[in-house]
């Protein structure tokens, strides 16, 4: 007979439901609903404890805010962590998530970890992987996929036991942490609609502020340390989401290639990813060498295909991470970047590491004899020679 089971709990339709079947369907005596917060908001936490309770349900939350921001986000703004225009941030908090889910389950002494993930999406893959790195003994039970549930049958399911199901704030509702809201993934169905309702953080472009705004992000070692005052680095991401936002900063819209090779319309919102990844690039850009940069810009889209493929805890994964961190020993400055109407644009860069040399570079000062760039043109030009010559004796 089934005893405990731990199972990653947000308060959500998918999640709430689960608990209840873990007990009726699947026959455990206990269920241990693990909340962890990555940033979802206050009131996403409210309505979990909530539903939590008039299941009698007892909660373990885990803070792991500071966590995600150190350990996640900053190894992806190194990476430049971007999936064809997708931060990576659902792929980061499932793993993130589904990790302390199982660390709970193993002091506890339970023997499966459960989540509310379809067969049809992503973050099946990245949750099972990651209960399976952190403990390979634990079963991982899926009762949405199991059990072929719709979203309709799990609705009137959760309605028979006094729960009604959550009204979305717009038309789709979706998924919140600090680093990217994913709207209504899955459920989008056309490529004309658009959903107004459903941006929580950036506002239309047409309709931000007339008067740009300019901040100041100081980077050290590759990642922020700094943005106009604020340094705590959950604080920094956050700031800049309300920010960004106000100015329509980091409204995506894009055709994705998930896990299962099947192509979707998503919709994503990231202001405060868009403006850090578009701003350590330009950082690099002044601080790196042209060769570093041509062959980190392939480490960062593999890097980036990765963490989506719900690949975190491969071997590779901390492969890449080691030569990245090793490319960010300068990417230190400041920029001073300007808010207008959904872009982003540095006006300002300094590094006391910068490459950027116009004493040498600029054809207004000496720099250096321009005859000595001669034989070099010379032995540039020579391999020419040889081609030209073969084509002519055709």
């Amino acid at each position: 007979m089934p005893g405990k089971v731990v199972s990653t709990y947000s308060g959500g339709l998918d999640s709430t439901l689960i608990t209840i079947l873990l007990k009726e369907k699947y026959g455990y005596d206990e269920v241990i609903p693990v909340l962890v917060d990555v940033g979802q908001g206050e009131e996403e936490i409210r309505i979990a404890y909530e539903r939590a309770e008039k299941l009698g349900l007892k909660i373990h939350f885990i803070d792991a805010k500071h966590e995600f921001a150190t350990e996640y986000i900053f190894r992806c703004i190194k990476a430049n962590g971007s999936y064809g225009g997708y931060p990576v941030g659902t792929s980061m908090t499932r793993v993130l998530i589904a990790s302390k889910a199982a660390e709970i389950a193993k002091k506890e002494g339970a023997e499966a970890v459960a989540h509310g993930c379809t067969g049809k999406g992503n973050d099946q893959f990245r949750m099972e992987v990651a209960v399976k790195y952190v403990d390979p003994n634990l079963k991982v039970i899926a009762p949405v996929r199991e059990l072929n549930l719709s979203r309709f049958e799990e609705e009137e399911m959760l309605r028979k036991h006094g729960i009604e199901p959550k009204k979305p704030k717009g038309k789709l509702g979706g998924d919140v942490n600090m680093w990217s809201h994913s709207i209504g993934s899955g459920q989008v169905e056309d490529l004309y609609t658009q959903y107004p309702e459903d941006y929580i953080w950036a506002v239309h472009p047409e309709k931000a502020p007339e008067t740009p705004q300019k901040i100041q992000i100081t980077y050290e070692r590759g990642v922020p340390v700094e943005v106009d005052g604020v340094r705590d680095p959950v604080e920094i991401i956050l700031y800049l989401n309300r920010i960004g936002g106000q100015h329509g900063v980091g409204r995506i819209d894009i055709i994705e290639d998930g896990i299962l090779g099947l192509k979707s319309r998503e919709l994503y919102e990231a202001p405060a990813a868009t403006i850090l990844l578009n701003t350590h690039a330009n950082l690099e850009q002044l601080t790196l060498t042209k060769e570093q940069l041509k062959v980190k810009r392939e480490i960062d889209k593999i890097w980036a295909e990765i963490v989506y493929h719900g690949m975190w805890f491969h071997p590779l994964r901390r492969d890449l991470d080691a030569f990245i961190d090793s490319t960010q020993k300068y990417v230190s400055g400041r920029l001073d970047v300007k808010l207008y109407k959904g872009n982003v644009e540095v006006v300002g860069r300094e590094s006391k590491y910068s490459l950027f040399s116009p004493e040498l570079r600029s054809i207004k000062k000496a720099g250096f004899d321009q005859r000595d760039a001669t034989g070099a043109v010379k032995l540039y030009a020579l391999p020419y020679q040889l081609y030209g010559k073969r084509e002519q004796e055709k």
